[in-house]
């Protein structure tokens, strides 16, 4: 390669570098940035798939729309706290947390709100909350307290002995009495892909299979309409009037947006033909408003939070804070997975909401706290490789 050959090669280089750093600057910034877009869209796709029901059950159509933006506020504050507070020292009110949740749970299932059938919802006359929502991001923290624990003493996680884990169990088993098994699922499961990525002893490992066998066809036999879902999951037009209805309406909902949508607003399954448009099935009411491209545009969004927040992971100051990472990003991406298989009809219809688009209140604020903590444990990362980086400047030139 000769000069002029080189000199090309550097100006590409430094193109290149441009292109990539245009948007942002960091991970961190990244996982803000993608955060907001998906609340941009989720505040208008939560009026557009609601406001039929608002204005014939309230009056108006504002409805939904005041008590989105009122969480959301909310949310706001409890992403800045958790920016801005040491990740660390959620470890030290972990047992005040942990606690009131507990309490929260069993309360639910004695005097909580009874919504189709289920009583998930607390009332507090001032606001209502679901704290099964709530014990997804504890299970996560008490259980990457344990296993960084693990890590540190260079010890495989021993369920023996695994303490938070047990506590995890019976927050699912609380979450189950409701009944919500696609949110127990969450709380339970997310501590198990924790601890297999941290590192299980290896009978326990292989176990495991089992154990989620026999766990599975148990939660199906409690209640039996799981089974009639789990029947039409794959054939939900076998029957489409009653188990299968909500995947059918979800499927045409989506199939009618084809390429480019009928247009923001101009849905016509929120007309009272899809079930929970604007909460579960969010995203089918998006689908048929925005088309395959804005369909792909959400896929994308959510990869990319997948990608920068698993570079946080790898990048965070401790194994603390890698393992908390990881716990978030499954929590966030899991559901996401998990919320667009079913409304595509790949999967059984569970009560799993689509991070930051579906309306729901403590969902939102559970998951814009989870997304704080994740942007604390960047910030922590960038200023201790900053500090170690201007250690190094010092020990070449003290001078």
């Amino acid at each position: 390669m000769n000069f002029s050959e080189e000199m090309i090669a550097a100006v590409q280089t430094r193109s290149i570098s441009n292109i990539e750093t245009r948007f942002w600057t960091s991970d961190v910034e990244a996982v803000i940035g993608i955060m907001l877009v998906l609340l941009i869209l989720g505040t208008i796709n939560v009026f557009s798939s609601s406001f039929i029901l608002a204005e014939s059950e309230y009056e108006t159509p504002y409805f939904f729309l005041k008590r989105h933006l009122a969480n959301m506020i909310i949310g706001v504050s409890a992403f800045l706290t958790c920016v801005f507070v040491d990740y660390h020292r959620w470890r030290n009110w972990m047992i005040l947390t942990l606690g009131g949740t507990i309490i929260a749970l069993i309360l639910v299932l004695i005097v909580g709100q009874e919504i189709n059938g289920a009583k998930r919802w607390l009332n507090l006359v001032v606001f209502t909350f679901q704290p099964a929502e709530i014990a997804k991001l504890i299970a996560i923290m008490i259980e990457a307290s344990y296993l960084a624990m693990k890590v540190q003493q260079k010890k495989l996680a021993d369920i023996r002995d695994n303490y938070p884990f047990w506590i995890i169990l019976v927050m699912g088993a609380l979450t189950e009495l409701e009944p919500d098994m696609g949110t127990m699922c969450i709380i339970v499961g997310i501590p198990i892909i924790m601890n297999i990525v941290a590192g299980l002893h290896e009978k326990q490992l292989i176990a495991l299979p089992a154990f989620l066998v026999v766990g599975t066809i148990i939660l199906f036999l409690l209640q039996p309409y799981r089974i009639a879902r789990l029947k039409v999951a794959f054939d939900p037009w076998s029957d489409a009037q009653n188990v299968g209805y909500q995947t059918v309406q979800s499927l045409s909902a989506i199939g009618s947006g084809e390429l480019t949508g009928m247009g923001l607003g101009i849905g016509v399954s929120k007309y009272e033909y899809l079930p929970e448009a604007h909460t579960d099935f969010a995203f089918a009411i998006f689908c048929q408003e925005n088309g395959f491209l804005g369909a792909m545009f959400v896929f994308m969004l959510f990869a990319a939070l997948a990608i920068y927040s698993a570079r946080v992971a790898n990048k965070a100051p401790d194994s603390y804070g890698q393992i908390l990472s990881l716990g978030i990003m499954i929590l966030i991406i899991g559901q996401a997975i998990a919320n667009l298989l079913m409304v595509g009809g790949m999967m059984p219809v569970v009560g799993v909401p689509l991070p930051f688009i579906s309306y729901g209140g403590t969902s939102l604020i559970v998951s814009m706290a989870a997304m704080g903590i994740l942007v604390n444990i960047g910030r922590m990362g960038e200023m201790k490789r900053q500090k170690k980086r201007s250690t190094s400047k010092e020990d070449v030139n003290p001078f």
